[in-house]
């Protein structure tokens, strides 16, 4: 297996791995998040791993977080923005190999943690995360209120 960094949103290979792990997502929207990422070279990352024949097998994406990130106690901190691998590549080290690769930058980084986040009910992920080093932090649940328009006087 080979860990490279992306350095092009011509991959097709990124574009179809960010597809699977983000369906609802139009094209348009990964093709724009992808050069905004490689656009922010100092600030992101983004890896992928491939077989030594060449086949995608999985990427991961980080960025460097200065603004507050629950459950760290450090600043800079390193976050673990998407990590997805094939189903038919999992449980062979793809993911260790990836999040390696993004604890390496984030330590030429200056950071001292390496955050994730997902959804509760997400268990295959927090299972990967655990598996592989992470420990949970904290539960969280997000509110919100709409608020209706400030009418004129």
């Amino acid at each position: 297996m080979i860990t490279e960094r992306l350095t092009s949103a011509d991959d097709p290979d990124w574009l179809r791995l960010r597809t699977q792990l983000w369906p609802d997502c139009t094209t348009e929207e990964h093709r724009l998040e992808m050069a905004t990422f490689l656009a922010e070279s100092e600030r992101c990352v983004q890896f992928i791993a491939r077989s030594t024949g060449g086949e995608a097998l999985g990427f991961a994406e980080a960025s460097i977080r200065t603004d507050h990130v629950n459950g760290t106690t450090s600043s800079p901190v390193a976050f673990l923005e998407g990590l997805y691998v094939a189903p038919g590549a999992r449980r062979q080290g793809t993911a260790r190999s990836l999040v390696a690769a993004v604890a390496d930058w984030a330590r030429t980084k200056g950071c001292s943690e390496l955050a994730s986040d997902t959804e509760l009910d997400n268990t295959l992920s927090r299972t990967a995360h655990a598996r592989l080093g992470f420990r949970e932090t904290e539960r969280v649940v997000y509110f919100n209120m709409a608020l209706e328009p400030q009418r004129p006087d």
